[in-house]
């Protein structure tokens, strides 16, 4: 296939894939998974991890982080952010929260009074330069997200441009993140740039993707093959086809930073000294005051 300069377009196809397996947590933790194991971010960067808790209340109280930034999607339930900036808000299913934990983020995210939260929260690396940036954080809310409707489906787009819109989530480094709904049969073309690594999950239903017509069912994860030496403005095209009435995907992107990490506990930095640095900060309250 080509493009209008008679380029040959880059074909996505599924790089490797697994199904996601959980553990039950002792309360208020209920259950966990990884979508994105720790211990693997060469291959997945500039995405560190990405986890699929069931919590209620209690479960992720006050804490710090720095050298990074989270996006956590609301699958279920209600969330509840706290921080120490005095910040105060309330997801609801289908919200995204971006945090940009930078130089010095604390903060809480709880279940709201008896509901089990259902969240999957993504750690998104941040190059050297910008780990020491100010701490932000930003709520999507569903209803204010994009969505462009097509034939048997459609696809909101929460974060870069794609499908010709631009999502209102705003990262410090460049990714996208879109939700795709498919119908049985309804075959959709998701163009991404060229260069950016990029894995799906599969929140309900059935999936094919790619020219290999890989079969994935909800709880699969699969990372894309994708041309590391191309260009952002240079399209890329992977081929998803729905083989359930509900097929939901959400598809994440981004260009790798290529940089050494070491990550801690709840700090991800580029050296051990570094990480030693950010815990004795935090115990001499640089990170400020609790988040309540």
């Amino acid at each position: 296939m080509t493009n209008g300069n008679n380029n040959k377009v880059f074909q996505r196809e599924v790089k490797d894939h697994w199904k996601v397996t959980y553990e039950e947590g002792t309360f208020p933790f209920i259950q966990k998974g990884w979508i994105l194991p720790p211990g693997s971010y060469e291959d997945f960067d500039p995405f560190i991890l990405m986890a699929e808790d069931w919590f209620k209340r209690g479960a992720f109280a006050d804490h710090p982080h720095r050298g990074f930034q989270t996006i956590t999607y609301v699958v279920d339930g209600r969330l509840e952010h706290i921080d120490n900036g005095g910040n105060r808000d309330i997801l609801e299913p289908g919200d995204v929260q971006y945090m940009n934990a930078g130089w010095a983020a604390r903060h809480g995210e709880e279940g709201v009074e008896d509901d089990i939260a259902h969240t999957l929260q993504l750690w998104l690396n941040l190059p050297k330069k910008l780990k020491i940036t100010e701490t932000s954080y930003q709520n999507v809310y569903s209803e204010n997200t994009p969505v462009v409707p097509f034939p048997g489906g459609s696809i909101k787009v929460f974060s870069g441009e794609v499908a010709g819109v631009t999502g209102p989530l705003q990262s410090l480094v460049p990714i996208t993140l879109t939700e795709i709904c498919l119908g049985v049969g309804v075959e959709y073309i998701l163009e991404l740039p060229e260069n950016h690594n990029a894995f799906l999950y599969v929140l309900g239903g059935n999936v094919e993707v790619g020219a290999t017509k890989v079969d994935l069912t909800k709880h699969h994860v699969s990372t894309l093959t994708f041309h590391e030496k191309g260009e952002e403005s240079k399209q890329s095209r992977l081929v998803l086809r729905g083989k359930h009435r509900r097929t939901k995907l959400l598809v994440y992107s981004g260009v790798p930073i290529r940089e050494e990490i070491v990550q801690h506990g709840p700090f991800v930095m580029n050296t051990k000294e570094e990480i030693n640095e950010a815990y004795r900060d935090y115990h001499a309250g640089v990170f400020g005051p609790p988040a309540k």
